[in-house]
């Protein structure tokens, strides 16, 4: 009867310790696990972590490290972490919270236009992938660029504004060497190389000149006869005498940093600078802005016309009057500029 109590006893502590360690498995793996209201919450592991920064990324979004730390070891997740962007979703448990830590990298979409410059380029860059703007700054100083065709005043045409698909871990080396290769593919598409050659300019210089009538206006239907005006000075060997032009050598001088030039002015036309076409013939050496894909497109099928002057159109904002005449021109400039006198608008 005694012996009998004992192996009672015995079996039901069995089963006890049992179902607690039944208990602690399921909780470890299978019980719910996060701590947040949302439907789910994002997890970027940089390239450097170790598994201390992710414990301590994932404490607020976890109910009980404890039990996420244990599987992690069980499953040796805790010494292969993996870069990059990962999703967790509410009331995951650790099981999948680690899976999906582990092979679930999801891409971002990097999207970038308007650039003013290289610093405002690796600027925007950096804000959506983990590698930061002075990797790219140091990059731009690199031979790489140099090895593709470009020089320093021209590396922002390598770069085609769009929306691209990326690893959010990417670094700027791979970031750039994409970059080129759907630079490349944009040239190859449209007959782009073959309008660049029709009327006598590089890939380059096409840029140039985008970036320009991209700075011009902003209204689309407008930019292939503005383009087309360009051509035309350059093709009758005149100034190109572009307003944006000497605005951007106007920036690069200590007192003109940190304004906005409304108003093109005589003092702003003496600017001895080669990036002045009212001083210096032909394009200037170098992008003044990130020209759209409408403007460089705008460019390559360009307005083929006789216009050679236009003004902006006080009475249709955002629009331009063209003329064919110096005289029908200085007509519509004076009617703007008496618009910007009666704004109040003076530089």
């Amino acid at each position: 009867m005694y012996i009998r109590k004992i192996l009672y006893a015995i079996v039901t502590i069995g089963l006890l310790l049992m179902g607690g360690f039944a208990f602690y498995i399921y909780n470890v793996m299978f019980a719910a696990n996060t701590n947040f209201n949302e439907d789910f919450k994002y997890i970027y592991i940089k390239t450097s972590s170790d598994y201390e920064d992710l414990t301590y990324q994932l404490k607020d979004y976890l109910l009980d490290t404890s039990t996420f730390t244990a599987l992690a070891k069980r499953k040796n997740y805790s010494n292969n972490i993996k870069p990059g962007k990962f999703i967790i979703k509410r009331d995951m448990n650790n099981n999948q919270i680690i899976n999906s830590l582990r092979s679930n990298n999801i891409t971002v979409d990097v999207i970038f236009n308007n650039a003013k410059n290289l610093n405002d380029l690796a600027g925007k860059i950096s804000n959506q992938i983990e590698a930061d703007s002075m990797s790219f700054l140091t990059l731009f100083k690199t031979d790489y660029f140099i090895d593709k065709g470009f020089d320093e005043k021209n590396i922002l045409s390598m770069y085609i504004p769009n929306s691209y698909n990326f690893f959010w871990n990417t670094n700027a080396e791979k970031f750039n060497e994409r970059m080129f290769e759907e630079y490349t593919k944009f040239w190859q598409k449209n007959d782009r190389v073959k309008n660049a050659n029709k009327i006598g300019l590089s890939k380059i210089e096409v840029m140039i000149l985008a970036s320009i009538v991209n700075e011009e206006s902003k209204e689309i239907s407008e930019l292939p006869r503005i383009a087309g005006v360009y051509l035309n000075r350059l093709n009758n060997n005149w100034l190109l005498q572009a307003d944006p032009t000497v605005k951007y050598a106007a920036y690069q001088l200590d007192q003109y940093k940190n304004t906005i030039i409304r108003r093109v002015l005589n003092k702003h036309l003496r600017i001895d600078s080669k990036y002045n076409t009212y001083k210096y013939k032909g394009l200037p050496p170098g992008l003044i802005s990130m020209p759209s894909i409408y403007s460089i497109d705008a460019v390559l099928n360009y307005e083929n016309h006789k216009f050679f002057y236009f003004a902006a159109d006080p009475e249709n904002p955002g629009f331009h009057r063209f003329a064919k005449t110096f005289r029908e021109h200085k007509t519509n400039a004076r009617k703007y500029q008496r618009s910007l006198s009666k704004k109040g608008i003076k530089k």
